[in-house]
């Protein structure tokens, strides 16, 4: 049984903690940062003005680490408003020359701050940082009791939407293939595991709060392709539709589309969700997932047939902000039943693009369209309208490929995990005249080598087409006449171009990156693993390299070489003191 330990620490206790990377958060139960700029500042100025606040709840996880339980929000506001993300009410910044541990965080450039605006005077600094905060710690609890009592916690809470209470009230297969498609699709896939200084590199920023985020409303697959409005995030409303989805595939039967049936599928001992959870041990949550996202992937493949459009304006033929996530629902079934169910795939992405053109006004979006039996007909008109421009398939495309979810999902994951992704923009220099750097290929077997020794468990990817500098984008869009795509904070450029300008083939330029680790003196099992596991991917026509690495289980090597991944950054392990740490990571 674990034990709860509850005394009031300090916002000057609190944020060292945080500085010191002690306070952890867990994806598969926690909600991302969604309070509002107002939420925010009156939580500041209830602690200016010594008024209590509700209590935060930590789980103890050895070496003076905390899991956050209760109180995500709330810390996380706390210590951003320290580091001046936002001003109070009446317009004041933390002073951060006020508070060391804080000025040493910035002087070393963990944040920035804005130069100018009023300050908090000394004494409400002092104020600030005295104030305690009922702190309760779980001490000696288990994953099972930790995941009961934030169930509880958050049953009850008022504030959760109806998906985030599903969510939060269970924790199980289903559930967490839901959160994890859902994090695949948004754009912030990530560990389960998070210091509280990461959140923002996998929250949301929506349009009107602009909290600085790393993931932005308006270029979620969601919210760009119209099917949801980027508040709709905020309430998991994406989650919802995945939910909804995947029940009605893996069940093998549409379920109403209405409250009371999405709670029986997540209730726990109910019919229902007994159904659902047995389907799925047979389906398999892997496979699944690459099904689901595949034909997302192929629905983005028509919706850039010719000239490019959001899903909602080929949708409705007039124009609308209206959501669709009902039509979306209908659509991706129908999808799925044409393409994996029928082994199928589409041979003319403008003629399914046409066929659904206007698709609101041609099937049931009325009240009784949420009924298993209507939505049953609305799929099989779509899979009608498409079946044309359909030819056989082995589906071999389907399953353990990438698809372009997944490209997006390792791109954006590479701004957070630093030691396990590499990008690079190709093997061409960008001056004129063109030619291959004559280190590239060297340099990237010993980045292969550096992610494997990242420890056991621990996979990464290295990218070749795309490029985390603007200036690159610019230039390569300059001499090879492509137009960048942007994923999060980074430029997808592609190697078509490349092929191109070496006269080879696509297959020919993809040989030269086999041949060059196939050669290397890369060690095995490391060789043999990366060379199974190397994918050409078209993404829109741009076309990428992609290296995986699987997780290794003893330390790799370059000939007699060593090296490891300092932040996103290669390095040779010289001293022997350092290879024997990188060995015993897979102790």
């Amino acid at each position: 049984m674990p034990e709860l330990d509850s005394n009031p620490k300090s916002i000057q206790s609190i944020y060292s903690w945080y500085s010191e990377g002690k306070l952890f958060v867990n994806r598969r139960y926690q909600r991302k940062l969604v309070w509002t700029l107002d939420e925010k500042q009156k939580l500041i100025e209830s602690i200016l003005k010594k008024y209590p606040v509700p209590a935060i709840l930590l789980a103890e996880r050895g070496s003076g680490s905390y899991e956050i339980i209760d109180g995500l929000q709330r810390l996380h506001t706390i210590v951003s408003f320290v580091e001046t993300a936002f001003p109070s009410h009446d317009g004041k910044n933390f002073d951060v020359s006020q508070f060391p541990t804080a000025k040493l965080r910035r002087d070393n450039g963990d944040f920035d701050i804005e130069d100018g605006g009023d300050l908090l005077s000394p004494a409400e600094v002092a104020t600030f940082l005295d104030y305690s905060v009922a702190i309760s710690v779980m001490r000696g609890a288990s994953e099972a009791d930790i995941d009961d009592v934030f169930g509880r916690i958050n049953t009850y809470g008022h504030q959760l939407s109806d998906q985030e209470r599903r969510q939060a009230g269970v924790q199980d297969d289903f559930s967490n293939l839901v959160r994890e498609v859902a994090c695949e699709l948004r754009g912030d896939a990530s560990s389960d595991i998070l210091t509280l200084g990461e959140m923002p590199a996998i929250s949301i920023d929506l349009p009107k709060t602009k909290h600085g985020y790393a993931v932005v409303a308006d270029q979620v697959f969601w919210v760009k392709q119209g099917i949801l409005r980027s508040t709709d995030l905020r309430d998991s409303m994406d989650e919802q539709c995945i939910a909804d989805i995947a029940a009605s595939i893996i069940g093998g039967k549409i379920v109403n589309r209405s409250k009371e049936a999405m709670d029986a599928v997540y209730e726990t001992g109910n019919s229902e969700k007994q159904r659902i959870s047995d389907a799925l041990e047979v389906y398999g949550t892997e496979k699944f997932g690459d099904e689901l996202k595949y034909c997302v992937a192929e629905m983005l493949e028509v919706c850039n047939a010719g000239a490019p459009k959001k899903l909602r304006d080929i949708i409705f033929t007039k124009p609308t902000s209206n959501a669709f996530p009902a039509t979306f629902a209908v659509l991706v079934i129908a999808f799925h039943e044409a393409l994996i169910g029928g082994k199928k795939k589409i041979g003319n992405y403008e003629q399914v693009k046409k066929a659904i053109t206007g698709l609101n006004a041609r099937i049931d979006t009325g009240r009784r369209s949420a009924t298993p039996d209507e939505r049953r007909a609305n799929v099989n008109s779509i899979k009608g309208l498409i079946a044309g421009a359909l030819i056989d398939s082995d589906l071999k495309a389907v399953y353990n490929n990438h698809s372009a979810i997944d490209i997006e999902s390792l791109i954006r994951r590479s701004e957070l995990e630093l030691p396990n992704y590499e990008l690079k923009q190709g093997i061409l220099v960008l001056n004129d005249p063109r030619k291959v750097d004559p280190g590239i290929f060297g340099k990237v077997v010993q980045t292969l080598c550096a992610i494997a020794n990242n420890g056991k468990d621990r996979p990464g990817s290295l990218i070749v087409g795309v490029t985390d500098k603007d200036s690159d984008a610019k230039r390569i869009e300059s001499l090879d006449q492509i137009s960048p795509i942007k994923v999060g904070s980074r430029f997808v450029v592609g190697v078509k171009r490349e092929a191109k300008a070496l006269g080879q083939t696509t297959e020919a330029y993809f040989t030269q990156w086999r041949d060059a680790v196939r050669n290397s003196e890369l060690s095995d099992p490391l060789k043999g693993d990366v060379l199974s596991n190397m994918d050409y991917n078209d993404y829109f026509g741009l076309g990428l390299v992609v290296i995986t690495v699987p997780a290794q289980k003893e330390l790799s090597y370059v000939g007699d070489k060593v090296f490891w991944r300092e932040g996103d950054q290669t390095v040779e392990a010289t001293n022997p003191k350092k290879v024997a740490e990188l060995a015993a990571r897979f102790f």
